[in-house]
C-alpha cells in the first residue's frame, strides 16, 4: 500500500465527493489507517466496509454505490463480479499504471471498464494515477462541491485538486482519445 496523503485523500475523496449519494461503500485491497480516517470523513452519509476480493461476492446484487479498490489489479472476472453488485449509478475508483510507465496498462485497463461503464476516465495525483469508471457521475461535471469544500483536515485534496487531475498534457491527451470515455 503507498503510505502517502496524497494517495488517500484522492482515492477517498474523489469518487465520494463524484458520486451524489454513495451509502454504501466497499473499499477493497490494502488499507492503513490514514485510508481509514479519510474514508470516515463520509461516516454521516455513507456505511462504508473493508474486506478482501472475495467480499465482492458475499454482497447482495445491485446494493452498492461505490467500490475503491487500493492495490488490487482489475480483471474480466472482477469487473463481473463488481457489475453485478454495483447499482445502476455506482462507480468504481482504482489505480493503475502512469502514461509515462506503462501506457499499455493504462489503455488495457481504459478499454475494460470502458466496456461496461459509461465514463472511465484517468486522474493523477503525486506519483500516481488512477481510474474512476462511473455508470452516471461524471468526476468533473457532478462533482458535489459542497461536499468537497466542508471536508476537515486534509492535506492534498480539494476541489481544485480534483478537477486538476483529470487533465493531461496534450499529447497524453490525444493518445487517450477514443480510450478514455470522457
Amino acid at each position: 500500500m503507498k503510505d502517502n496523503y496524497a494517495f488517500n485523500e484522492m482515492m477517498v475523496h474523489v469518487p465520494l465527493c463524484t458520486h451524489k449519494e454513495a451509502s454504501n461503500v466497499l473499499i477493497i485491497g490494502t488499507v492503513d489507517e490514514d485510508l481509514k480516517s479519510e474514508a470516515s470523513k463520509h461516516n454521516k452519509t455513507s456505511n462504508i466496509q473493508f474486506g478482501d476480493t472475495s467480499f465482492l461476492t458475499s454482497q447482495n446484487e445491485k446494493n452498492v454505490d461505490v467500490i475503491i479498490l487500493t492495490d488490487v489489479k482489475i480483471d474480466e472476472l472482477l469487473l463481473a463480479n463488481i457489475e453485478r453488485i454495483l447499482k445502476d449509478d455506482g462507480l468504481i475508483c482504482f489505480a493503475t499504471k502512469a502514461f509515462s510507465k506503462d501506457e499499455e496498462q493504462l489503455f488495457t485497463d481504459l478499454k475494460l471498464v470502458g466496456s461496461k461503464f459509461w465514463i472511465a476516465m484517468p486522474f493523477r495525483f503525486g506519483h500516481n494515477t488512477s481510474i474512476i469508471a462511473s455508470k452516471r457521475y461524471h468526476p468533473t461535471a457532478d462533482l458535489n462541491l459542497q461536499r468537497a469544500d466542508l471536508l476537515d483536515d486534509l492535506d492534498y485534496y480539494s476541489a481544485e485538486i480534483h478537477n486538476a487531475s483529470f487533465v493531461f498534457p496534450a499529447a497524453e491527451f490525444r493518445a487517450l482519445t477514443g480510450i478514455a470515455k470522457r
